[in-house]
């Protein structure tokens, strides 16, 4: 058994998003993301064959929705499941601090 902390090693600088994963097999994929004010060009959609849920840790960030009219602003705390094939895009993170998510991934 290895023991670690989902806040440890978390730069104060990111110039590129961090996607790490903690966990995977093959029906899960268990992964830590590390954003610092990025987000998804616009004209870029994520479009996955798998279904997430994602709670957001640590900053501030935005979600939208290919199907809904505004984002949806996610504070520390927050989750969303986003179903297989469900068009969506980050539109803002913390620009001031680390913003820190937990992904999964599942069939």
């Amino acid at each position: 058994m290895k023991k670690d902390n989902i806040f440890s090693k978390i730069p104060n600088a990111i110039s590129n998003e961090i996607f790490e994963t903690i966990v995977v097999n093959k029906n899960v994929k268990i992964e830590r993301i590390i954003s610092g004010g990025h987000t998804t060009p616009e004209e870029n959609w994520y479009d996955q064959r798998h279904d997430e849920w994602v709670i957001l840790l640590r900053g501030i960030a935005e979600i939208a929705f290919e199907d809904e009219p505004q984002p949806i602003t996610l504070k520390p705390g927050d989750y969303v499941f986003i179903p297989a094939f469900c068009r969506h895009r980050v539109t803002r993170t913390d620009d001031k601090q680390p913003t820190v998510w937990l992904a999964v991934h599942f069939a």
